[in-house]
């Protein structure tokens, strides 16, 4: 049995403390124990420590792809919290922008990373060399967009993400538009648009048995469904890296901001219980510059 050194016991509880705010579970020792599994202060700690390093540490790969114009860019910089504008945003405009795959990192969270691949939809565009390029290892999951309805290309690129066991998810972009364009007629209603452009979307995409679709606008995060494709991708991906993905995204909703909170006070638990054997046992800086 590994001894409880009384120092260590006092280190900790001093470390759990600083979250004033937590609930009484969390508050005392044996609470801090049981949430990480462990019956010594010593193990719990060394645990924090370790589970400190892996949320600092994960990587998560997103690739983006589709047709041509279709505001894959777009997407990308939203997704980052960017602007079109801003330093480091990837470029955008109303021609095909992307000519070959391009890693953009999350401003503040580099091991955040996601891929503008071509468009498929550009006149020279080859399926076998574009399959060639992919390099579907690299990718955690993949995001094939489309400003109208999904083509042969993005069902073709869907059933080869299938093949390689890899996730994918249908995003229909630019949807404001799609409200503008109809909001005057008579006896306009938005939910049964949406619901018309939905059903268009799953018929074309028929051959990929039961799509994932989100109908979403890059320019305004809070309406539409970017928080129901943010809620999908948490559920399919491993717990670090969704704990990545939610520290990574803007706040847009207050679900969003939620989310955020509880990764900010597991960050704040962690390091403080870390904390409460740092005078006794010589361990590496973790960065938290979250």
């Amino acid at each position: 049995m590994e001894p409880q050194d009384p120092a260590v016991v006092e280190a900790v509880k001093a470390s759990v403390g600083i979250m004033a705010e937590k609930s009484s579970s969390d508050m005392d020792l044996s609470g801090a124990l049981q949430r990480l599994g462990e019956n010594y202060p010593n193990a719990a700690v060394a645990k924090a420590k370790e589970q400190l390093d892996i949320l600092d540490s994960v990587t998560l790969n997103i690739a983006v792809t589709g047709e041509t114009g279709a505001g894959k860019s777009a997407f990308i910089n939203s997704f980052r919290g960017l602007g079109d504008e801003d330093d480091n945003s990837a470029p955008t405009g109303i021609t095909e922008t992307t000519k070959q795959m391009t890693m953009y990192t999350h401003p503040t969270k580099p091991n955040i990373r996601l891929w503008d691949l071509p468009g498929t939809g550009m006149p020279k565009f080859k399926a076998n060399k574009f399959l060639k390029d992919v390099k579907f290892e690299t990718y955690d999951l993949f995001i094939i967009i489309s400003s109208e309805r999904f083509k042969e290309n993005d069902v073709f690129l869907a059933k080869e993400i299938q093949k390689k066991k890899k996730s994918f998810y249908f995003v229909r972009t630019k949807i404001d538009n799609d409200i503008r364009s109809v909001a005057q007629k008579r006896n306009f209603n938005e939910q049964q648009v949406l619901c018309t452009i939905r059903e268009d979307c799953i018929r074309n995409l028929k051959e990929v048995g039961n799509p994932k679709v989100f109908l979403i606008s890059s320019y305004d995060l809070g309406k539409y469904e970017f928080q129901k494709l943010v809620d999908t991708l948490e559920f399919d991906l491993s717990e670090h890296k969704r704990f990545a993905l939610v520290q990574s995204l803007p706040v847009c909703s207050l679900a969003m901001l939620e989310k955020k909170k509880e990764a900010m006070e597991k960050l704040i638990w962690l390091a403080a219980l870390a904390s409460g054997l740092g005078a006794f046992v010589p361990a590496p800086v973790v960065s938290l510059n979250h």
